[in-house]
């Protein structure tokens, strides 16, 4: 377990021990959208470091825009600073954002 899946478990057993001692509802509806946002860029990141590993032009795209070697540090990095700058609005269409772009053609623009 890397540190990502590590906090995002975390935050799963956090907001399972306020729900079980029926915590309160705004909290956990908060931590629960952190968690949801977490999930998607780590998925993604994960999904364009496999791709990666196979794409000289991707790893060359991650070193040129600073972000240096492709490991999941760095290629979370990127996805992460990438899905913030996506257009903020209502938070399920904020996780719809981040599952549906395309980092890999961010990374060669």
């Amino acid at each position: 377990m890397n540190d990502y899946q590590k906090e995002i478990a975390d935050l799963d057993a956090q907001i399972e021990g306020l729900v079980e001692a029926e915590g309160d509802p705004k909290t956990i509806a908060e931590l629960s959208m952190q968690v949801e946002i977490l999930k998607a860029i780590y998925a993604r990141a994960v999904d364009l470091l496999e791709r990666g590993k196979n794409d000289q032009d991707l790893r060359y795209g991650l070193r040129i825009q600073g972000y240096g070697d492709w490991t999941l540090d760095n290629v979370y990095a990127f996805v992460y600073e990438r899905a913030v700058e996506l257009e903020p609005s209502a938070h399920r269409a904020f996780v719809g954002g981040i599952r549906n772009a395309d980092f890999a053609l961010m990374l060669n623009s």
